[in-house]
């Protein structure tokens, strides 16, 4: 153990060795004498006691991670969990957990983005969340996908219909129930899955809101409640359409081709491209398209990325972001200052 001085800094620097490895800290002083004096009073730091790390088959880990997100996250994030696990063992074989290294994470990423782009960055997210996990229940000391980045996705803009557009979706869809659906996620917003979970308690005529409510069978994908006015479109669809009788006891679902029974999201959406599909438009657009229009025609409009969020259950701002392309006057303002 030794005082020096470099060029580096203007206090002296005390150097000491612990198994063999030279460590330097500064002793925060321009006064020699203070340095020696902080020397005296130094005490080598213990070696890192190295964690034991517990054996664990990939394979085994993923049936372990699978059952624990069950309780907290959708079937379609399960799915995804699922699948970048399979996609990963096929890739590695199922090896070791902790025998995971950079390097084949790395190419397995890089293999899998020339694939597929955002299945790439799918997996990478998911399986990182995965692996952050595996630390606090001791099978890995460190998160291997931290040292790795995921190229970078050229971003388009989202797609979204007009008011003129939805009229020819809807003049392409035979079932009236089908119709409603489409409207109201295109007035209001609302997720596939919040809209088919939607019941008659959700909403209030005489304060002409829709309160998105979690419940023991169905949580908002940002786990959070959110209140969405009801435009007058919407308050003529929905007051049309309500029933004579409303059994709270029973699953009183608002929009449903049999009463009592859930509709389904993958149903839904084939029967939304269906429509598209008759009625000769972008093969591109699918439901979700539907939220997208709701959030540009507010942007449009003038109405504050703030609000939108919060109408959209948005957690982050940067997600609503994307339609901030659509604030033209703002855009032409600016440029008009020069």
């Amino acid at each position: 153990m030794f005082i020096s001085h470099s060029k580096k800094s203007p206090f002296y620097q005390l150097t000491y060795e612990v198994n063999g490895k030279r460590t330097t800290v500064s002793t925060k002083t321009y006064n020699l004498h203070e340095a020696y004096k902080f020397m005296a009073n130094f005490q080598i730091p213990a070696p890192e006691q190295k964690q034991h790390i517990k054996n664990i088959m990939l394979s085994k880990f993923r049936d372990e991670y699978v059952e624990y997100t069950k309780a907290t996250k959708s079937k379609s994030y399960l799915s995804s969990v699922s699948l970048s696990f399979k996609l990963l063992i096929d890739f590695t074989g199922d090896v070791l957990l902790n025998r995971l290294d950079v390097r084949t994470l790395d190419k397995f990423i890089i293999n899998t983005f020339a694939r597929t782009q955002r299945g790439a960055s799918l997996y990478y997210r998911t399986l990182k969340a995965a692996f952050s996990k595996a630390i606090t229940w001791d099978y890995l000391l460190e998160n291997p996908l931290k040292k790795i980045k995921v190229p970078k996705i050229a971003k388009s803009f989202p797609i979204f219909i007009s008011l003129s557009e939805l009229q020819i979706i809807l003049s392409n869809t035979k079932a009236d129930y089908l119709k409603n659906l489409f409207t109201t996620a295109f007035y209001t917003g609302m997720r596939l899955g919040e809209l088919l979970n939607m019941k008659w308690s959700w909403i209030d005529f005489q304060q002409n809101i829709i309160k998105v409510q979690c419940s023991d069978t169905f949580t908002t994908k940002s786990k959070k409640e959110r209140i969405i006015p009801i435009s007058s479109t919407i308050r003529i669809l929905l007051t049309n359409q309500f029933p004579k009788v409303i059994d709270l006891d029973k699953k009183d679902f608002v929009f449903t081709r049999v009463s009592g029974i859930k509709l389904n999201e993958d149903f839904i959406s084939k029967q939304f491209k269906k429509s598209v599909r008759a009625a000769g438009m972008d093969d591109k657009i699918h439901f979700h398209t539907l939220r997208h229009s709701f959030a540009s025609m507010l942007v449009q409009r003038g109405v504050s990325l703030y609000v939108v969020k919060e109408l959209l259950g948005h957690e982050d701002l940067s997600t609503t972001q994307i339609y901030s392309h659509l604030q033209k006057q703002n855009l032409m303002d600016a440029v008009n200052l020069l």
